[in-house]
């Protein structure tokens, strides 16, 4: 059983993705060199001292924008129904977190066009890009035992981080690709949870993760 968040736990994700959201519009919109953390404070309606007790960089202050999606994902991903493979289980958990649709495709939508303006701006700042990988690094690793759970006892280890390295770098090559385009967050072909599926396929088609 998992326990609810306290209030103030609650209180503290929620101020961090709404710094995180208008971070992200910030850098979006006039590039990282353009952005001060009291710039962000500020549109964010915080004090600069609340943000530092948050959030140590301003580059840093996007991380909740990137975690939110990627714990979705893992818990998607962990839900799975038996009947399907390994393979099978990551396609839908990638579509579940990149294909906006049902009560929350608002906010997916959203979401995913934050974190497309992020991307464009990452190229040109080195705090940012470092941001970003670090937060992939960090999912991989995540990957890992919601994997081994998923698959059949005694699977080979190294199969397993190859598994989880190829859904990572499938998830993290297709936002790439998808905020270089125009293309809107649901198209079914050049959407990011279409080109994630096909990097999915591409990059596990030599692997063997048997399910349990």
């Amino acid at each position: 059983m998992t326990t609810r968040p306290s209030l103030t736990e609650r209180r503290k994700a929620e101020t961090e993705r709404e710094i995180a959201r208008h971070a992200a519009a910030l850098f979006s919109a006039h590039g990282a060199a353009g952005v001060t953390a009291e710039g962000i404070a500020k549109a964010a309606g915080v004090s600069l001292r609340t943000f530092y007790r948050y959030f140590r960089t301003k580059e840093e202050a996007v991380t909740p924008l990137l975690t939110g999606g990627v714990h979705q994902w893992l818990a998607d991903l962990a839900a799975a129904p038996a009947r399907l493979s390994v393979t099978e289980a990551l396609e839908r958990a990638v579509r579940s977190a990149l294909a906006p649709e049902g009560p929350h495709a608002a906010f997916q939508a959203e979401a995913l066009e934050s974190t497309r303006g992020l991307l464009r701006a990452v190229p040109g700042d080195p705090a940012l890009r470092s941001v970003w990988l670090r937060v992939h690094a960090e999912t991989e690793e995540a990957l890992v035992p919601v994997l081994e759970r998923l698959a059949r006892p005694g699977t080979d280890p190294l199969e397993l981080r190859m598994t989880a390295a190829a859904a990572n770098a499938a998830m993290r090559i297709a936002m790439e690709t998808w905020a270089t385009t125009q293309a809107e967050p649901g198209d079914p072909e050049r959407g990011p949870a279409a080109i994630a599926v096909r990097c999915l396929r591409g990059l596990t088609a030599g692997l063997r993760t048997p399910r349990a």
